[in-house]
């Protein structure tokens, strides 16, 4: 089988081009005509005992209204749920906000990946339309993990289901957290911190609170299966299971996957996806576009539509993220766009969003939308950079070049990755929520660094990234980082996104997700290709005068957990670690290099 980005290349190749500048339109959508009736504290029996907590927020008149439905460990009752449960209310929905198993109000034993939260779904929505307010057709609304509940419910597919909208909705667990590429992510360990219990908890200095020194502290501690419990938090037993079911393959995780062709064609219902080019989450959205539109279960359900923004996790909330200001069409009308898709699925509506564009993209640097046929986008022009050097690419000082010419005879370029030592991300929060952020302060000298030129055009990079790395390590096992940057004429180094792999996840399952589900050491010294494909892509203009760089260590804590190198089976449970000697080669032999999705000049 193809992997995912092969048939993306496929794809892409076999579609016509079309792009024209528009940004998301909500166009006419339902008007605000009703006052809200508000009952809280329903109790919802589900298929075993458990009664979960919902409040409704419906119009306050007579008749059926389509339905509305969140389910959130966050708590139903906050303050943000309930002005937009009102929102869509006076617009004619009746909205159902539910309490996740185990959380808040509702009963039952709280587990973030508990398989049962598929099967919840379901009977929620079954429940909310069989409410005599209700229509009969139900649709479901939230982000981040809410987005996963929309997908883990859809596969079960709940027959009063008729569209989803997950906002920023991760992949599956191995394919962005808790692990990436068998890499555990450092902000999901303090979100395991934060998540312990019945509500929410605030454990030292915090989640995503950056480089305190409790925190640096904390995530430097081994074994990482003890993290939670050093940290005071007792009340988290599922924590434990995902530390020890480190496979991909266990019983645990494959029973909440959402993604993959057997899940994805038991979905029936369109989705509407969004995310943003600095979103932590930002793999769920584009991989269940190419999933829903290669293998929905209906016409409908492969019609999925992708918006991507120059946001971070909290999307649509600010033109600016850090230095850059993207401009006012930065910020779209997202909650009229939203209604209108679901005025047409759950109403009826003939207002033609069935017929816009199925992606929408946002290129920072001319800070412009533009509308799609496909994601890739169609008109990619996939170019291999690739990594030059006299053997001295360490450090921003270093030899390293970046060019579309092919190496022939040159040395590799070695460096030393001390665990003990790691390369310090430089996110304040500790994701890249902070956005396009200086990698400068980072480099040292176990960073490789390869430059192009100063561009003497501008060149457009918009979708999907890829490297191909032919490295070799003294160690069992390690962990290779790769990071695209934006070069400003003032040296400042933006980044625009990074892949990650561990070595001994390396081959490929799953139709092409790099995941643990077999593990392999590596042979001290022995060169290997790595394929690492982006877990993030981008929509970025390199400008006249900037230069495209790419970057190569094997750490960047503490958004990673460092690779202690020693090759054992579970690293969660290993408190030894071992210094790597790693090489990167770049010859005629070992061609290795970044694939960038170049968009020809736009009209």
């Amino acid at each position: 089988m193809k992997s995912t980005f092969a048939w993306w290349l496929a794809a892409s190749m076999a579609l016509p081009s079309l792009a024209w500048a528009q940004a998301p339109d909500p166009g006419r959508v339902s008007a605000p005509q009703f006052e809200v009736r508000a009952s809280r504290g329903h109790r919802v029996k589900v298929r075993d005992g458990v009664r979960l907590s919902v409040d409704v927020y419906r119009p306050d008149a007579e008749g059926r209204h389509p339905g509305l439905l969140a389910i959130t460990p966050y708590n139903n009752n906050s303050s943000g749920w309930m002005q937009r449960a009102q929102w869509f209310a006076r617009r004619g929905y009746a909205v159902a906000i539910a309490d996740s198993r185990g959380r808040f109000d509702s009963d039952g034993d709280w587990d973030p990946f508990d398989r049962r939260h598929k099967t919840d779904g379901h009977d929620l929505v079954e429940w909310l339309a069989k409410q005599p307010w209700c229509s009969g057709k139900v649709g479901m609304i939230g982000s981040s993990y809410q987005g996963w509940s929309q997908w883990w419910t859809a596969t079960q597919a709940p027959p009063s289901l008729k569209a989803i909208v997950p906002e920023v909705a991760p992949p599956d667990a191995f394919e962005n957290a808790p692990y990436q590429n068998g890499v555990l992510v450092g902000w999901m360990m303090d979100w395991a911190a934060m998540m312990a219990g019945r509500t929410t908890q605030t454990i030292g200095d915090g989640p995503y609170s950056g480089f305190t020194k409790t925190r640096a502290r904390d995530l430097m501690r081994t074994p990482y299966v003890k993290l939670n419990e050093r940290r005071g938090v007792l009340d988290a037993p599922w924590f434990d299971t995902w530390m020890r079911d480190n496979l991909s393959t266990s019983a645990y995780w494959r029973g909440i996957a959402y993604q993959g062709k057997a899940n994805y064609s038991r979905v029936t219902v369109p989705a509407l996806g969004v995310t943003g080019w600095f979103d932590p989450n930002h793999p769920g959205s584009p991989l269940n576009y190419v999933g829903m539109k290669r293998y929905g279960a209906t016409p409908e359900a492969r019609q999925p539509r992708l918006v991507i923004g120059p946001w971070g996790h909290g999307f649509n909330r600010a033109r600016k993220i850090g230095r850059f200001d993207y401009g006012p069409d930065a910020i779209i009308d997202w909650g009229g766009y939203v209604c209108r898709w679901l005025d047409h699925y759950l109403k009826g509506t003939d207002n033609g969003v069935q017929n816009d564009a199925p992606v929408y993209v946002f290129v920072m640097g001319r800070n412009r939308w533009h509308a799609e046929k496909d994601w890739p986008l169609p008109q990619t022009q996939w170019t291999r950079y690739y990594l030059h050097s006299g053997g001295k690419a360490n450090s921003l000082k270093g030899d390293g070049l970046l060019s579309t010419t092919p190496p022939t005879d040159e040395s590799p370029d070695a460096y030393v990755y001390d665990p003990a030592k790691p390369t310090r991300a430089p996110f304040k929060g500790g994701q890249l929520d902070d956005g396009p952020v200086d990698t400068r302060p980072s480099v040292g000298e176990d960073v490789l660094v390869y430059s192009t030129e100063p561009l003497t055009e501008e060149i457009e990079v918009t979708g999907p990234v890829e490297a191909k790395l032919n490295a070799a390590s003294s160690a069992k096992d390690t962990d290779w980082m790769v990071r695209l940057i934006d070069v400003q004429p003032d040296g400042y180094a933006a980044l625009l996104c990074d892949g990650v792999m561990r070595a001994r996840c390396r081959d490929p399952r799953n139709g092409g997700a790099f995941t643990a589900e077999r593990l392999s050491t590596i042979e001290p010294g022995k060169i290997y290709e790595y394929t690492i494909r982006f877990w993030r892509g981008t929509g970025n203009l390199f400008a006249k005068g900037h230069r495209i760089r790419v970057e190569i260590s094997s750490s960047y804590f503490p958004y990673y957990m460092r690779n202690l190198n020693t090759g054992a089976d579970n690293l969660a449970l290993e408190t030894r670690a071992v210094v790597a000697r790693q090489k990167v080669y770049h010859d005629a032999k070992h061609p290795s290099h970044v694939l960038l999705p170049v968009i020809p000049a736009r009209r």
